[in-house]
């Protein structure tokens, strides 16, 4: 009878034990909640901003869009396939890419600056 008792007054104090530190545990989870609220306002959302701005300009290309690919290549796009473009970077040269490759399209300045 006795070693009854002993057990059952360890059984409950071990059940309160557990209690508070559940609460101890969701405590403890809060600087790790922090850490992937900073992550995602400082890495994740401004990476999917850039990809679907990305992702906007190349489903805009067209014909005769002067563009810099992300290799540094200047090109003027001659043709568009699903999946290709063709740029023209001299008279008689023409190269075919992914479209992904295209980085921007360039602006006028710049055109000025390359005759220059």
């Amino acid at each position: 009878m006795l070693m009854e008792s002993i057990a059952w007054a360890e059984g409950t104090g071990g059940a309160s034990s557990l209690a508070s530190g559940g609460a101890g545990g969701m405590v403890s989870l809060i600087p790790f909640l922090l850490i992937f609220i900073i992550f995602y306002f400082l890495l994740i959302r401004p990476q999917q901003k850039k990809q679907k701005q990305l992702q906007a300009l190349l489903d805009t290309l067209k014909k005769g869009d002067k563009v810099v690919t992300t290799s540094g290549i200047w090109g003027t796009i001659t043709n568009l396939g699903k999946q290709t473009v063709t740029l023209q970077i001299a008279d008689n040269t023409k190269i075919k890419m992914q479209r992904e490759n295209v980085a921007r399209v360039r602006s006028e300045e710049e055109d000025k600056d390359k005759d220059a």
